[in-house]
């Protein structure tokens, strides 16, 4: 866990900072700029065209982060990974946009009713998805080279502060929405382009230097296993798009305006989970290599248990202030205050047994994970179809929090009983009973205080008191101790 918590606590930092920009474009500038329907209509857009990148991708990204340890540098040699990597992308992409074209009646008729702005705009899904799947291949194969830094950055932060800039142009009426529109499909290729230059500084990408070829069998193994875990990775993708598309037909842009922006805003309490998993990736396949099964085990637990204790506390901090931060966004986004929570809870699910992706998709038996993906899916859809027309935006959010925590405890339960790993902690239960406890407490909080920031410094003070200070006292995770305690030095 060194190399992780070095690097966790950096590109933290940098998704933190990151997390700011992105809350004052999506949740301030967007939501004061733009109607709930333009909002839908770009974030439909922008879910579909990372849709696109899975479908494009052809398993690729799996692939590099099984079969690169085994690939990297030797002395002076460079193999052609990223080479056939970028050829095998290209070809999905060709192959995805020849379907994006002959889907169009299909799209146009289920959206036509609800959602006639996002048929006029369907084909701008295109170049964002090409963006981002070349920019997925560039950073997964940064990632096995444990760099990270510069993917997080690009993605992070150089790209909304682009964002943000088109909004104030907006804003000041410099640019119309027709204009922004534009502009903010093509910024997408900067991160991209960045990496790509990167690579190009690192050596990585050469074109006068000869590469040395991966063998013709072991070509044939990566394609046969990318196959394999690409169906996985169309499916994992799907869950994650799927309330959105079946909101905007079913209830309209306005609707997936609201969810999308609600489902943006969860992301804050998984900024520390998805440092931590970048990091980890290069790690798992280093194991798997060296079959040390003991130090895989080791680093399933502690991943679980810190996200489990940093996931809780972030929960509570944001619920227990939950009705004065909404108070700060217009009327209309009342309605997702318990998409918030039922997201939330899905999420959490996620980020206390999420590494079991990763070490199932770079294991042997990576294909079972493929049923998974699909009970995943008919559970969202199953589901959607049932409670969107009575619940609305919150019925999606119920579904989707239901598909998070059976999937995940599938695949919790397959990887125990075929390689005795799991993440269970006896501490982790008592972790639950204080975030139990202060959740009930805060509910049924005798002390009534008047004004919005009173009210979140009484929400902060029960958590703290409640949850956070037995964690540390306790110490019911240790590492979570030494990640404060190093965060706290650097700040100093």
């Amino acid at each position: 866990m060194g190399v992780i918590q070095k690097d966790a606590i950096r590109t933290t930092m940098i998704s933190y900072l990151g997390l700011i920009l992105g809350y004052l474009n999506k949740g301030v500038l967007f939501v004061f700029i733009l109607s709930t329907e333009q909002i839908g209509l770009i974030n439909l857009i922008l879910s579909l065209s990372l849709l696109f990148a899975q479908f494009s991708n052809l398993g690729v990204i799996n692939s590099t982060w099984k079969f690169l340890p085994f690939f990297h540098h030797s002395g002076k040699q460079l193999y052609n990974f990223l080479r056939l990597s970028f050829g095998i992308v290209t070809i999905g992409l060709i192959l995805t946009t020849v379907l994006f074209f002959l889907s169009e009646n299909l799209i146009v008729n289920y959206y036509q009713e609800k959602s006639s702005a996002f048929v006029d705009n369907y084909y701008w899904i295109i170049p964002i998805g090409m963006a981002n799947v070349y920019f997925l291949l560039f950073e997964n194969y940064l990632k096995g080279l444990y760099k990270h830094i510069v993917a997080v950055f690009a993605y992070e932060i150089l790209l909304r502060l682009f964002v943000m800039v088109l909004l104030i142009m907006l804003w000041k009426k410099i640019i119309d929405f027709n204009s922004f529109f534009i502009l903010h499909a093509f910024i997408y290729f900067i991160p991209t382009l960045v990496l790509f230059v990167y690579l190009i500084k690192l050596g990585e990408i050469t074109f006068t230097r000869s590469v040395r070829r991966i063998p013709k069998r072991i070509q044939n193994i990566i394609i046969k296993y990318g196959a394999f875990s690409y169906l996985n990775s169309v499916g994992a993708m799907l869950v994650t798009t799927i309330d959105a598309t079946m909101i905007a037909a079913m209830v309209g842009l306005s609707g997936a305006g609201i969810y999308t922006t609600v489902m943006y805003l969860t992301s804050a309490l998984q900024v520390p989970y998805r440092a931590m998993f970048r990091v980890s990736i290069p790690l798992i396949g280093k194991y798997w290599k060296e079959k040390n099964m003991d130090a895989m085990n080791d680093l399933y637990r502690q991943f679980s248990s810190v996200n489990l204790v940093i996931g809780s506390g972030m929960f509570l901090l944001v619920w227990v202030n939950v009705d004065e931060l909404f108070s700060l966004l217009p009327t209309s986004f009342n309605e997702g205050i318990y998409v918030f929570f039922f997201l939330m809870l899905g999420k959490l699910t996620d980020m206390y047994m999420g590494v079991n992706s990763m070490i199932l998709a770079t294991s042997k038996k990576y294909r079972i994970d493929i049923l998974f993906a699909f009970i995943m899916i008919c559970i969202v859809s199953g589901l959607n179809y049932l409670f969107i027309p009575d619940l609305g935006i919150v019925g999606a959010a119920i579904s989707t929090m239901i598909a998070l925590i059976v999937y995940n405890s599938l695949r919790t339960f397959y990887l125990w009983k075929k390689f005795g790993l799991n993440p269970f902690k006896l501490q982790q239960l008592i972790v639950l009973i204080f975030f139990s406890i202060t959740l009930t407490i805060n509910h049924y909080n005798p002390i009534n205080v008047d004004g919005v920031i009173m009210n979140i410094v009484m929400g902060v003070f029960i958590t703290i008191i409640g949850f956070v200070i037995p964690v540390i006292v306790l110490k019911l995770e240790p590492k979570f101790n030494e990640i404060l305690k190093n965060i706290v030095q650097r700040f100093r």
